[in-house]
This record gives structure tokens, C-alpha cells and sequence, in this order.
């Protein structure tokens, strides 16, 4: 059977481009090596991360929280099993969901290890050890990345440890070393300080979260260290001994000799990711690589083989399951003849700590590296009568504006729901507005959201209201 799109991958990207071919009414395959669809964002990443941070986050609530709330609890305890079992019914209903909408959107998908043959075959080694062979006229490559875990650290799966794995520790452990400072080791480092395991942290430069804001990175290192985490900051681990049952890290300064070791039940390694490209016969499709391993693609998202596409981790980048969305559906209507638009700069970042961490647009750094004229207006969530309602006081959003011409340059934030309050900054930087333009809309009163209109209000000329 031939077909009009071939997708390799059914992760964010490659699902979300399946579905939008298939409403333009192109014939769909979608080719998926393990046995669900939904690759390592609704598998092993986004979605069951989130279901523990959740489940985390309301027992460390009725632990510290409950009782200035007049709830009283009695014997509270983690029952670690069964946070693992609800974990896993939030992936299977999402999983599920998945496969309804490819049968309802009429998409074929194949289980199998796909690889071209040549530009327009795939073959597909399925489990059972037989090959099926796919033709097709286009096709978008959505592979994704796996974690990034060097040979001396000993990754064995038990101990040494990757997101993956982490994500099914069915007791609390006593100890963790988290190496990375960045999105995910974060938010599984707060998963587990918040049931009472030691966290440690070791980053390699001088702050976390380093591709996000400055004032965001201080905001979120003072709520974590309030969890009991700890953080060894410009320093290295150089090496990962497995015990019979703990592991010990071994820890440079850096650009010095000093060094010490931290002994620990767990190491989870998270210091990136790398593209997912091996093996899947790009040479015979005649498919071009950087250096990183990524897909060399132009401003089409098309490589240099005219009729194959590529989105998502496997291309330059930031790693983010929404970037992989626009880009699949980006790819698609390009194949279609039609002439859709992303814009890069406003594709949000999201930390899903609590407080959650949020920004879109240019970071303060940025601006002062470009030499852009900028004016900027921060508004802290304990000045908020919202957030003292429910005790989630810590943290700011931080407008940026351009000194000139007040069009927002870039919103920053850290605090409760700020995931979900960062759309509208993207929603005003789309149409360009100025910080003008936000302040003067009106917001609900008591919410969240009035922090942004008072930042905003700061930076078009100290005229916040309430601090």
C-alpha cells in the first residue's frame, strides 16, 4: 500500500502531523517502534512526570500546609505503589486517547523499528522478528531523543538512573544526586524532596535552569533549597561507583583539583538529551547530519532529500513536546501548499516545579548582550491577595519592554499556575503589544493573572498599584 505522508514517530510531533494530514485528506501511515503510541512525552516524560509531580505536591501540601488551613491529619503517609499505579492510568487513558484518534482519523500504524530502504521505503522490523515495507511519497521524521548518559557513569538502570527509570522507584528513597541543574532533573529532584528524600544537585555552571531568565533561576533555587534541596553549583561529577545498594559520586570543583564524594541510594543522571537518528537508515535515504547527530533541515523543516521532512528533538532546537507540535503541523501544511508561520521566539519554556517557572520572548541577558534599550516591571506573588488565599506566595513576573516603543520583548515569571498564565503573554507578544496595552486590560479580581497586569503596569513606569 502506498502512502501520501509516512510518519516515523508517534510522539507530540509525529502524532499531531499524522492527525493534520490526515484532515487534509492525505493517506497516513505513522510508524511507532514500541508497542504504544505517544513516544517519551506521554510515555516516560511529560505526562507521567507531571502525574507525580501532582501527586507530590498534595502530599507535601497536607503535610506543611493542611494544618494553617484547619485540616487535621492524622498517620499521614506515602503509599509509593499506589502513586505509581495512578501514574500509570494517567498514561494508558492518554495512550488510549491516541489510538481513538487514529482510528478516527483513518491513520495506519505500523509497530516496528522503521529504517528507510530509500527515500520513498520504509521498512518496518516488527517484534516478532518479520519486516513489512512501507512506500510512500512524503515523509516527516519524528523520532525524538533519548537521555544523554556518559560511559563513566556506570548507567546500569537500578542505581544510576535516567527520568526513565525514575519514574517507576516504587518506595521513597533516603538519598538522591541529581547531576544537572536543568528542566527535568529539577522537577523529579522536587518530586521526591517533597516526600522526604535528601536531594542533591550538582551542576556544572554557575546557575540552574541556565537557558531561562536570571531572576527566574535565583526565584526557583530559593523554593527548592526551602524543600531541603542542596545544590553544588560550578561543579563536576567525574565519576559513579555502584555499591550493593547506593552509589558513590565522586565531585570536582570546577577549574580546580578539589573534589569530594557523595555517597547515595540513587544517581539520576539529567544533563540532556540527544537526538534519536541511529539506525534508521538515513545514509540509504541519503539524509544529511550535523555533528550532534541532529537533521540538517532548511526554513521549510524539509532536509535535502526534496520529499523527506524533519521535526521535533531531531533537529536544532530547544527539546519541547509543543515546539514538536507546531513543527509537525508546520511540515504538513507546507507539503499541502499552504504557507503557516512559527515563530521561534514565542514558543514558551515551562519548569513544572512548584512554584512553577514560565518565560517566553528574550531573557534579561539576552537583551543586555544584544544591546536592545529595554525597560523592565517585576511584580512578587506576596503582594497578591490571590496568592495569599491559597499560601502560594513565592516568586514575581518580570515584564520586559522595549524602551522606545514599549512592544514586550519578553515575560518571565515564577509562582503558582504561571504554566498556565504564560499563554497570555504569548497571545499579547503575537500581535506585538506593548506593556502598555497589557496593563490596561482588565483582569479578574482576585487571580494570579493580575500579578502580569501589575509587572506590566511597573514597567511602563513604576505605576503598580498594589506594592
Amino acid at each position: 500500500m502506498k502512502y501520501d505522508l509516512t510518519v516515523i514517530g508517534s510522539g507530540p510531533g509525529g502524532y499531531v502531523a499524522a492527525i493534520r494530514a490526515a484532515q487534509l485528506g492525505m493517506k497516513t501511515a505513522i510508524i511507532e517502534r514500541y508497542n504504544t503510541l505517544g513516544g517519551t512525552c506521554l510515555n516516560v516524560g511529560c505526562i507521567p512526570s507531571k502525574a507525580l509531580l501532582d501527586s507530590s505536591e498534595h502530599y507535601h501540601n497536607a503535610k506543611e500546609k493542611f494544618e494553617t488551613h484547619g485540616i487535621e491529619l492524622s498517620n499521614l503517609k506515602v503509599n509509593m505503589p499506589q502513586m505509581i499505579k495512578r501514574k500509570n492510568e494517567v498514561v494508558e487513558q492518554t495512550v488510549n486517547g491516541l489510538n481513538f484518534l487514529m482510528k478516527k482519523n483513518k491513520i495506519d500504524v505500523f509497530h516496528g523499528h522503521g529504517a528507510f530502504v530509500n527515500a520513498h521505503k520504509i521498512s518496518v522490523a516488527k517484534e516478532d522478528g518479520s519486516t513489512e515495507e512501507v512506500e510512500t511519497d512524503k515523509v516527516i521524521i519524528a523520532t525524538g531523543s533519548k537521555p544523554i548518559v556518559p560511559d563513566n557513569f556506570n548507567y546500569d538502570k537500578e542505581r544510576v538512573i535516567t527520568s526513565t527509570e525514575a519514574l517507576n522507584i516504587e518506595e521513597v528513597p533516603k538519598s538522591m544526586v541529581i547531576v544537572g541543574g536543568g528542566v527535568i532533573g529539577l522537577e523529579l529532584g522536587s518530586v521526591f524532596a517533597r516526600l522526604g528524600t535528601e536531594v542533591e544537585v550538582v551542576e556544572f555552571l554557575d546557575r540552574i535552569i541556565p537557558g531561562m531568565d536570571g531572576d527566574c533561576s535565583k526565584e526557583l533555587m530559593r523554593a527548592l533549597k526551602k524543600l531541603g534541596m542542596k545544590f553544588h553549583l560550578r561543579h563536576a561529577v567525574t565519576n559513579v561507583k555502584i555499591n550493593k545498594k547506593s552509589v558513590t559520586v565522586t565531585v570536582q570543583k570546577r577549574d580546580s583539583e578539589e573534589e569530594f564524594k557523595i555517597n547515595t541510594e540513587y544517581c539520576l543522571v539529567s544533563i540532556g538529551r540527544r537526538p534519536y537518528t541511529a539506525n534508521l537508515g538515513l545514509d540509504k535515504a541519503g539524509v544529511e547530519i550535523d555533528e550532534k547527530g541532529r537533521i540538517l533541515v532548511n526554513d521549510k523543516l524539509q532536509t535535502n532529500v526534496e520529499n523527506i521532512y524533519a521535526i521535533g528533538d531531531v533537529i536544532r532546537g530547544a527539546m519541547l513536546a509543543h515546539k514538536a507540535e507546531e513543527e509537525g503541523i508546520f511540515a504538513v501544511e507546507v507539503i499541502a501548499g499552504q504557507k503557516p508561520h512559527i515563530d521561534y521566539n514565542l514558543i514558551p519554556g515551562v519548569v513544572y516545579t512548584w512554584p512553577e517557572v514560565a518565560g517566553v520572548g528574550k531573557t534579561e541577558e539576552q537583551l543586555k548582550e544584544e544591546g536592545i534599550p529595554y525597560k523592565s516591571g517585576k511584580f512578587p506573588f506576596k503582594a497578591l491577595g490571590r496568592a495569599r488565599a491559597s499560601m502560594d506566595t513565592e516568586g514575581m513576573i518580570k515584564v520586559l519592554s522595549h524602551k522606545e516603543t514599549d512592544e514586550i520583548l519578553g515575560v518571565h515569571m515564577v509562582g503558582p499556575r504561571t504554566a498556565d498564565i504564560i499563554a497570555e503573554a504569548v497571545a499579547l507578544m503575537e500581535f506585538r503589544a506593548s506593556a502598555e496595552d497589557a496593563a490596561r486590560m482588565s483582569h479578574a479580581h482576585p487571580t494570579y493573572t493580575e500579578a502580569f497586569k501589575e509587572a506590566a503596569l511597573a514597567a511602563t513606569g513604576d505605576r503598580a498599584i498594589h506594592m
